[in-house]
């Protein structure tokens, strides 16, 4: 049998092909003109640099196919590039769109979100923050909910925490409050002005300060107006759909006369919607009814919802952009914007001798 000659070169210093070699950050780095430290410090979006050279490194990113390697950057960094949120109901339309501006931001720079849910339950949370805190997040997000602020500022004082819905400060704390009692207010002012005088209000989850808020701005609304407020006019919700629903029903079910509905959120709207078209009154010539938050679908329910407009996807871009900034060392400085109301065919004037 004829042997085959064995190659005894060591192939181990034989290189690949460019077209087969690991994309490192220093090849990025040279192709771009610029130093290793330069592409780092854009990746993870710390870098003050031109646009010139920030084109020259993302013209290079595209065309070596680099993806950069979180492990690898972390270990250099003493980072994860993670970052926990704690929502509170995952498959909320409400949330969904502020975890969606959070995975945006996040993204954009590197960094992944850990998505939980506290279910409006302060025990579910505290083990929310335990668990993402084993994971060892560079920052976390909270949503609301319903942690003491004496237990956010102890978390601040191990990983960096933005929070959204309240108005706290403290050491590697900050917070993004919206303005739900001039939201609250401008709803129900916006229903006075029409002619309404018997206005129900949905609240929220009981003792969320969302919820209280925007109940704050309806009684204000209602004094300003020479009103008295009336509590049979104030039903409990939940923010979920069948909560809206129940609302209504439990109202006429009663007895009690009302001419209009402002639901602390768009979702109780669309339930209390239902509830009345099921009892035959229409919206609005029977009953005006408006919402809050102003979710996308508003636009298109039958009639078209009249809401608040209080947008979750920036509220969630916010809340991603100042979560990087406090991990930086950065003060951030992002407010929310103040709310307006939107109006749409759900509201008009009450019919003559409905309203008394």
């Amino acid at each position: 049998m004829k042997k085959v000659p064995v190659n005894t070169t060591n192939t181990s210093r034989i290189k690949p092909p460019p077209s087969q070699q690991a994309v490192t950050l220093e090849r990025v780095a040279k192709a771009a003109g610029v130093s290793p430290s330069t592409v780092s410090r854009i990746l993870n979006g710390t870098a003050v640099v031109s646009e010139f050279k920030k084109s020259a490194v993302e013209a290079a990113i595209a065309k070596l196919g680099f993806v950069p390697n979180p492990v690898a950057r972390g270990l250099a960094g003493g980072r994860t590039f993670s970052i926990g949120v704690i929502t509170q109901a995952i498959d909320s339309p409400f949330y969904g769109m502020a975890l969606s501006g959070i995975e945006q931001e996040l993204d954009r720079v590197g960094y992944s979100a850990l998505y939980v849910s506290g279910d409006w339950n302060a025990k579910e949370e505290a083990k929310c923050i335990d668990m993402l805190r084993s994971r060892r997040v560079d920052g976390i997000i909270v949503l609301t909910g319903r942690l003491t602020d004496r237990a956010l500022k102890e978390c601040a004082k191990s990983v960096p925490v933005v929070v959204t819905g309240r108005s706290l400060k403290g050491t590697g704390l900050y917070s993004l409050n919206s303005d739900n009692f001039e939201g609250g207010r401008l709803a129900t002012r916006h229903l006075i002005d029409l002619g309404h005088r018997r206005i129900v209000f949905i609240r929220g989850v009981e003792n969320h300060p969302d919820a209280n808020e925007r109940l704050r701005g309806y009684r204000s609304a209602l004094e300003s107006a020479g009103l008295e407020f009336d509590p049979a006019l104030v039903v409990p919700g939940d923010f979920r759909e069948a909560s809206g629903l129940n609302a209504v029903n439990q109202l006429l079910a009663q007895g009690t006369a009302f001419t209009a509905v402002f639901a602390a959120n768009d979702q109780m709207a669309f339930g209390a919607a239902l509830g009345l078209y099921r009892h035959g009154l229409r919206v609005p010539d029977d009953v005006s009814l408006v919402g809050f938050d102003d979710l996308p679908v508003s636009t298109y329910t039958l009639p078209p919802l009249s809401s608040v407009h209080e947008s979750a996807y920036e509220l969630g871009c916010l809340a991603a952009i100042s979560i990087l900034q406090l991990i930086d060392g950065v003060v951030p400085s992002g407010q929310v914007p103040a709310p307006r109301l939107v109006v749409r065919e759900s509201s008009q004037r009450p019919k003559t001798g409905i309203d008394s």
